[in-house]
């Protein structure tokens, strides 16, 4: 844990270092922005006739993004990390937000708003993570299982300034999982022990993101980010469905309130559940939802 706050600490410390060592006369091609975030909530109960249970939590985030348009040339890149924790005296300690997403997209002008595009990702999480709803609690995650990387070639529609849509009709994605405990919870076959062998598995179909970005009334930040992906190689017609949506309302120079929800059906993903007798049971593919409102400390750049 202390290796990760201070991983994060030196991202923020860095970003805020190269913001204030910009001087007038700098490239004014790129356009860059972000913001380091920190949420706090703490809860205590001395003879509450009402009952409760001591708490403590906090989230940490940090966002940004590097846009440069120059000539033909249009290139997007944005940086998303968050971590939370929750600590309460009966349950423990359990983790509530785990987020890292690096994307670069690059695109050449061939007409009016539309780009020859080559786009690379990734996205997995920090920690471990589990299902605390399982008795006991069931380990369903981890750095790198799953991590997916994505890289494809396609074309970009850039109409407007907080508005594109990348086509990548040519893509691939590679599904990393490094846990082999965990790797028939995201489609490995587990009858076949080659492939259970194997951290990597190999997949290629046509991705399309459509990201959307802007104040949309004073104070009031909007980010979605849609991302749909078929596999030419098995099931295309099973779309994978990455939904991303940003809410940020501004009090002022230091307080946000910060709205997230995000939505995830991957047909690979498994539901992982325990019996009564004890055993891991592997169910079908579901809706991910989650869900978060939090009010705190914002630093914007």
């Amino acid at each position: 844990m202390k290796k990760l706050l201070l991983v994060i600490s030196m991202l923020a410390v860095g970003a805020l270092s190269s913001y204030a060592a910009e001087v007038p006369g700098a490239d004014t091609c790129w356009t860059k922005s972000g913001n380091f975030g920190l949420n706090l909530t703490q809860v205590s109960f001395s003879n509450w006739s009402a009952g409760g249970d001591n708490a403590f939590g906090f989230t940490v985030s940090f966002n940004y993004s590097a846009d440069m348009k120059k000539g033909k040339s249009l290139w997007q890149n944005r940086l998303e990390t968050m971590y939370g924790l929750n600590k309460t005296k009966s349950d423990g300690t359990k983790k509530t937000n785990d987020r890292l997403y690096i994307s670069s997209n690059y695109g050449y002008s061939i007409g009016k708003s539309w780009y020859v595009s080559a786009m690379a990702e990734l996205s997995t999480q920090f920690a471990a993570g589990y299902n605390y709803g399982n008795k006991p609690k069931t380990k369903i995650s981890e750095f790198m299982a799953p991590g997916n990387l994505t890289a494809g070639l396609g074309v970009k529609w850039n109409p407007k300034p907080y508005f594109t849509a990348t086509l990548s009709a040519a893509s691939w994605r590679g599904v990393v999982v490094r846990d082999s405990s965990l790797r028939a919870n995201y489609g490995w076959d587990t009858a076949d022990e080659k492939e259970m062998d194997k951290m990597l598995r190999n997949e290629f179909g046509g991705d399309l993101t459509m990201v959307f970005q802007k104040d949309i009334i004073k104070n009031v930040n909007l980010y979605s980010r849609l991302q749909l992906f078929s596999n030419y190689l098995q099931s295309p017609a099973n779309v994978d469905v990455k939904w991303d949506v940003q809410l940020v309302l501004t009090v002022n120079k230091w307080l946000t309130t910060n709205i997230s929800t995000n939505m995830i059906y991957d047909n690979d993903t498994k539901t992982v559940s325990v019996n009564d007798a004890g055993e891991t049971v592997l169910k079908g593919a579901k809706v991910q939802f989650k869900e978060a409102l939090s009010v705190g400390f914002t630093f914007n750049f």
